[in-house]
């Protein structure tokens, strides 16, 4: 539950920056909200997945220690705000995340900044493989669904690095809803029922 406040108190933090151009402004308003709140709660965290470095935008950075220190040690996975640019253009699907995880638990990515994604919801659980071909994966979830793979959606994020995905996905003759931000918004639509997408693609 506090955890819950921490990004109840990042997307605060970010209101005011809704429709104002200034992707950095909101961002800035996240983090620092979040990291208050964050060092309010007893555990001794470490961030092991943070954001920011990439595009020089404020951050919670990797390596930093939050908590009050006392408590329970935990690797820490954030970000104050995915799709700051959806937010400075006052659009939907800004979402404020956090993951925590045994100290020691949680893989570290380092200083890699994108990677391969797919996301199902929980009929497809067990029945994708992200190393497979787009089509298989697709035929997959079409099959756990029970409908042609005609009738699948997909979503990714609308960049130069999924092209030869597109390309996949439309000659498996899969639908895809193109976002421009905000794949974790994206990948939250992908793994529940009712949202009109059966899953989530692509490099983000």
């Amino acid at each position: 539950m506090e955890l819950a406040r921490a990004t109840e108190a990042a997307a605060l933090g970010a209101v005011p920056w809704t429709g104002r151009g200034d992707k950095n402004g909101a961002d800035g308003g996240a983090v620092d909200a979040m990291r208050a709140m964050l060092n309010t709660i007893d555990i001794d965290g470490f961030i092991v997945i943070g954001e920011g470095e990439k595009d020089e935008a404020p951050m919670l950075f990797n390596g930093e220690k939050v908590g009050t220190g006392a408590g329970p040690k935990v690797d820490i996975a954030v970000d104050p705000i995915d799709g700051t640019t959806l937010l400075s253009l006052g659009r939907a699907n800004a979402v404020s995340v956090i993951a925590a995880a045994p100290s020691g638990s949680m893989y570290n990515p380092h200083d890699i900044f994108y990677m391969e994604k797919i996301v199902v919801g929980p009929e497809a659980k067990g029945k994708i493989d992200l190393s497979a071909p787009v089509r298989w994966n697709l035929e997959q979830v079409a099959e756990a669904r029970g409908i042609p793979v005609s009738e699948v959606t997909v979503t990714l994020l609308d960049r130069p690095r999924n092209d030869e995905i597109v390309s996949e996905i439309r000659a498996a003759g899969a639908r895809i809803i193109s976002i421009t931000d905000g794949d974790v918004a994206g990948a939250v639509m992908a793994g529940m029922d009712g949202t009109g997408v059966d899953i989530l693609l692509g490099i983000g």
